[in-house]
């Protein structure tokens, strides 16, 4: 069982990748990894550490600067492009994990390894943490800016199979992101998409505001990409800013500081609590092999996540669960 990970894609690329590889390696023992990248740098950072680490040089780097299609087809020595040709040409690599270019990242998804049967367009799925304790997935959050209801209805197959492994859970809640509840309301797409969302063997609870991703009352959430995406960065930034603000507020009173020492579990605990990263990245759903999307400026811990989410998803067979659900299925292809 391997993963190919893409060593030179992110912003603290490669000593955190490598090094979240590492890891990974040591929490697995049936694991092997192929590192995508310069050979030279990489066993810099290991350091001799290379049971069940394989390298595969590449002297190029695809970067957020690039054009993505021209990039998987220009550069084709680059470690991201490398790290597809092996996904596609190996049975025995069941995964790809990479921080690189997000559209790079989609580009190179669809064009080497290609959509599930059935599938419109695939879409990528991030889960956030909720304040009941438990998580929420927004897909799509940024691979499909255009959509039309077909798409909605994949995503909500794909966002609720994945949700059902992750999470256990075996009827996952799915809705439809809307400026209301009720079934009347929104833009032409969630209005025509409403009633057909009905007829899917999914447990469709109906529409969900804004204001409700965090709360706890739905499980997945169906969106296009641009408002997917919009929604997602501004509850990341929401987060922050409520972070940053409250250690500012902590640190200008002495009185403020000394009750923060007796909080100090506290606050470690809803730190923990609203760390999006300890599931790994975004999957791509939708496409023939398990392709892992994480944040540029994501660390170790995250890569060595994103490692194990590939192998969780590989050993409960998603793709073959999306495969089974859209053949059973008689929804016509985009």
């Amino acid at each position: 069982m391997k993963v190919v990970v893409d060593a030179f894609g992110g912003d603290n690329a490669p000593l955190e990748v490598v090094e979240g590889a590492v890891q990974a390696i040591r929490g697995n023992k049936d694991l092997e990894i192929i590192l995508t990248g310069d050979e030279k740098k990489i066993k810099e950072i290991l350091k001799g550490r290379v049971e069940r680490i394989e390298i595969v040089n590449a002297s190029e780097v695809i970067t957020n600067d690039d054009t993505p299609t021209m990039a998987i087809r220009q550069k084709k020595d680059s470690s991201l492009v490398r790290a597809f040709d092996l996904l596609k040409e190996n049975e025995d690599v069941i995964g790809l994990v990479s921080a690189g270019s997000t559209g790079a990242i989609l580009s190179g998804a669809i064009m080497k390894i290609g959509r599930i049967k059935g599938i419109s367009r695939p879409a990528l799925g991030p889960i956030l943490p909720t304040k009941k304790g438990s998580d929420v997935i927004i897909i799509d959050s940024g691979a499909n800016v255009d959509c039309k209801s077909i798409n909605l209805l994949h995503f909500a197959i794909m966002g609720s199979c994945y949700y059902s492994i992750v999470e256990g859970v075996d009827k996952p809640r799915v809705a439809l992101l809307n400026n209301g509840t009720e079934e009347h309301k929104g833009n032409e797409l969630v209005k025509e998409t409403y009633p057909l969302m009905k007829k899917l063997p999914i447990n469709f609870v109906g529409n969900v505001e804004g204001k409700e991703v965090m709360s706890g009352n739905v499980d997945v959430i169906v969106t296009d990409g641009f408002a997917g995406n919009a929604l997602l960065k501004g509850v990341e930034g929401t987060a922050s800013a409520i972070l940053s603000v409250l250690k500012s507020e902590i640190k200008s009173r002495p009185m403020s500081m000394i009750g923060a020492l007796f909080m100090k579990k506290t606050f470690k605990s809803l730190k923990t609590k609203l760390d999006a990263n300890k599931h790994g990245g975004a999957p791509f759903l939708g496409v023939k092999k398990l392709i892992v999307k994480n944040h540029g400026s994501c660390g170790r811990d995250n890569i060595t996540a994103s490692i194990n989410q590939v192998v969780k998803l590989h050993e409960n067979k998603l793709i073959e669960k999306i495969e089974k659900m859209m053949g059973d299925m008689n929804i016509e292809e985009n």
